[in-house]
């Protein structure tokens, strides 16, 4: 991810991007030599950064820097460089080139986490543990169905960035306020020619689709759904990062804890669960940095501005290598999940009178009781053992088991296994990532 924002990838796509200009102007006619199409090919990646920082020191603009450095280093080529282009021809196209190979590598690493968390919730999907709402104890659930409503979210995520994947177009060749003016001029007045240029371009970076209008720009709403999309990844994350915080507190689930690990410099019993929170704070400054492009888009002037320029240059890289750090620590992390039955039964044990009050109260119901009377004596009964409540109202404490507290629990987690998630995951069987280990 740090090389997709990298200078070196940035401006040698610049570079690609004026060959591939100047290819396709020569196929639809222009006076462009095969010699010079070579000579730009050939340094697309010889970078003279040096060079084109002296230029831009001089010209204040650093497209034109990049333009006087390619032609230095391309001089039967720098005639026609840039031949009919703006420089949001470089700059946009480039970003979404970016943006595409950002969201594919995202992509594949969040195809590893549901892969690997998957596993997980099929191990447990029949461990009973206590269920929580408003974190005070509520009715039973599984282990696997906790984990299968993290899969949900990230599931969800994953189907919305393939969408960005499938669907980002490309800005094209739209020329100075998006009327394709210069290059109508270049071609005679032919518009199928400027619009083949566009095609020939986009397919040579990927792209099936042209964005149909713009200004210079293409339109920074694009920006801002990309980034609501990683802010709603990154609410994913913390959400689940923050339950394995407070089971890891209850001693139900936790990391697992490498030999030599210190949890705290002045108590050495500690454990915290340093993975977990490392999630919820890069989680909450991706969710933070949603609100630029935001502004972006809603201060564009006409057909464009510039502040969106030094913006744009903070704010996406950061989200995109702050959601590409989730994903390598929830990799690490759901590969590392340690489940304490032992507290897990003690905490259901402890709270099994509580648990049974639902069901008895349906029960009472179904027997012709009045489910007000009986609500509250219920609730007078709290606190009480599971032997006094079944003797003051006349029940089988036997009848009460974890099976039927924690209803269809079992059943949805294969449900949503086979049903949901398999499909969409044999879907993408063959997009692996590598995760980079996580030592620290």
């Amino acid at each position: 991810m740090s090389y997709l924002f990298s200078q070196q990838f940035k401006i040698s796509t610049f570079r690609k991007l004026w060959a591939s200009l100047a290819r396709a102007e020569q196929a639809l006619g222009l006076p462009i030599t095969h010699t010079q199409v070579k000579e730009l090919e050939d340094n697309v990646e010889k970078i003279d950064f040096e060079l084109a920082l002296a230029y831009e020191r001089k010209f204040r603009h650093d497209v034109m820097a990049h333009i006087y450095a390619f032609g230095d280093q391309c001089p039967h080529a720098k005639p026609i460089i840039h031949w009919g282009a703006t420089s949001s021809y470089v700059t946009d196209n480039t970003d979404l080139i970016q943006l595409k190979a950002a969201l594919k590598l995202l992509f594949s690493k969040l195809l590893h986490i549901l892969r690997s968390l998957s596993v997980f919730a099929r191990q447990e999907a029949a461990s009973y543990t206590l269920g929580y709402t408003h974190y005070q104890p509520a009715q039973p659930t599984t282990v696997g169905k906790r984990a299968c409503l993290w899969l949900q979210d990230l599931l969800f995520d994953a189907r919305e960035l393939e969408r960005h994947i499938e669907t980002l177009p490309f800005l094209g060749t739209k020329g100075a306020t998006g009327t394709q003016a210069s290059f109508l001029h270049l071609f005679d007045g032919d518009g199928r020619k400027v619009q083949e240029l566009e095609r020939l371009i986009a397919k040579d970076f990927g792209f099936s689709k042209v964005l149909p209008l713009s200004g210079q720009t293409y339109t920074r709403k694009m920006d801002l759904n990309l980034l609501n999309s990683l802010e709603s990844f990154a609410a994913t994350a913390h959400k689940m990062a923050t339950d394995i915080r407070l089971l890891s507190h209850d001693q139900e689930l936790s990391e697992t804890k490498s030999p030599s690990q210190i949890g705290s410099s002045a108590m050495p019993f500690k454990n915290n669960p340093i993975y977990s929170e490392r999630i919820c704070g890069i989680a909450r400054f991706v969710m933070s940095l949603a609100q630029n492009p935001a502004y972006t888009t809603a201060v564009q002037w006409l057909e464009r501005s510039l502040d969106d320029s030094s913006n744009k240059r903070l704010a996406i890289p950061e989200a995109f290598l702050g959601a590409d750090a989730i994903l390598n620590l929830l990799a690490h992390l759901v590969t590392n999940l340690s489940v304490n039955p032992s507290k897990i039964q003690q905490h259901l044990e402890e709270n099994l009178p509580h648990l049974a009050m639902e069901n008895i109260l349906m029960q009472a119901v179904k027997e012709g009781k009045d489910r007000q009377e009986v609500h509250e004596t219920l609730r007078n009964l709290a606190g009480k053992s599971m032997d006094h409540i079944a003797k003051e109202l006349k029940i089988d404490p036997q009848t009460i088991s974890l099976s039927a507290l924690s209803g269809r629990a079992k059943e949805q987690v294969r449900e949503f296994l086979e049903q949901e998630l398999s499909p969409f995951l044999k879907r993408h069987e063959n997009n692996t990532a590598t995760i980079p280990e996580t030592t620290i």
